[in-house]
């Protein structure tokens, strides 16, 4: 079973989930068709536990962060760390969940993005909820926290993406936690001078 799941994350790294065949990933698990269908029913089933091992890895660094029992605030801080970590050990994971390509001529796809999307939503509510926290104990002016964590998940997805630019714009593994870090102190403290913040506006250092 683990040999044809490699076997798929490697296919689908390289080509079109439409262009992978199930003939092609037993030849590079080296077993026998059947096996896939023995384990995983159909390529579909077989894509769907590639994707569902993707968010168990994303899961498991965001553990790190959210259950820490830090403040929530720190938390923030911690959540964008261990997303860059996971991006750095597992970047193909990443641009599966962060950049999903799920053609459409592909019968399963449309089910199977909309699995992903609830999948990265529920990883998302664990932002809110630290984002609800920091409001209700003051280090944070009342926002949207919903709207907020929409935010800053994709201000975090934009900035990682710049690791992979071939040009002067491509940021390495130190720039890149700057850069999250920066994304968070604009949430946490906005960019308005401090003669104008309100009182519930918060100054601290990310952490390091």
């Amino acid at each position: 079973m683990n040999a044809l799941l490699r076997a798929a994350e490697e296919l689908f790294r390289a080509h079109a989930v439409d262009d992978v065949t199930v003939d092609d990933i037993a030849t590079r698990a080296g077993v026998a068709v059947g096996s896939l269908y023995n384990h995983f029913g159909s390529k579909a089933g077989l894509h769907a536990a590639v994707v569902e091992n993707a968010l168990q890895v994303d899961r498991d660094y965001m553990d790190r962060a959210y259950l820490s029992g830090g403040p929530p605030l720190q938390q923030l801080y911690a959540a964008a760390d261990a997303y860059l970590d996971f991006y750095l050990a597992h970047p193909d994971y990443f641009r599966m969940l962060a950049f999903p390509s799920l053609p459409g001529q592909y019968q399963a796809g449309h089910e199977l993005a909309e699995r992903l999307a609830h999948s990265v939503d529920e990883q998302n509510k664990r932002m809110v909820v630290a984002l609800r926290r920091a409001i209700e104990a003051g280090d944070l002016t009342p926002v949207d926290p919903e709207d907020v964590a929409t935010v800053l998940w994709a201000a975090w997805n934009g900035i990682i993406s710049l690791h992979w630019r071939p040009d002067a714009l491509r940021r390495d593994e130190a720039q890149l936690r700057g850069l999250l870090n920066t994304a968070t102190d604009v949430i946490a403290n906005g960019l308005l001078p401090r003669s104008r913040r309100s009182p519930g506006s918060v100054s601290r250092e990310a952490p390091r």
